[in-house]
């Protein structure tokens, strides 16, 4: 297998299915054949990156995905930004998500700050 950049879909698609080979026959990473599956993993990595860009979540629904995970609900967020009404006017994007209010929810939820500031 010769690895280079890919830059069509077809060669994307080539490599994508010399590597899933490779997977199905076990191929250890510790051999040459292994090293050059890691190599054409970085490869298709970086086309999917640049072909297939994965959209950043809202992050008021990962706020509600990580209340429903832990059982809370809009109530039990009153204490750490505010009044119900409020909590109500965030939740459903009536009021913006402030940076204070963002820093709550990485402290308390534990979101990635790069998802609450997307």
């Amino acid at each position: 297998m010769d690895l280079q950049i890919i830059k069509t879909e077809a060669e994307y698609e080539h490599l994508l299915e010399w590597a899933d080979n490779q997977f199905d026959l076990g191929m250890s990473p510790e051999t040459a054949e292994g090293g050059k599956l890691q190599i054409a993993l970085l490869l298709i990595k970086q086309y999917e990156d640049e072909h297939y860009p994965v959209p950043s979540p809202d992050p008021i629904e990962v706020v509600k995905l990580k209340m429903e995970e832990r059982g809370l609900i809009n109530k039990d967020l009153v204490n750490w930004i505010g009044s119900k009404g409020y909590v109500s006017a965030l939740l459903s994007g009536k009021k913006p998500l402030t940076l204070r209010i963002a820093k709550i929810f990485h402290q308390k939820l534990g979101i990635p700050a790069e998802v609450l500031l997307a």
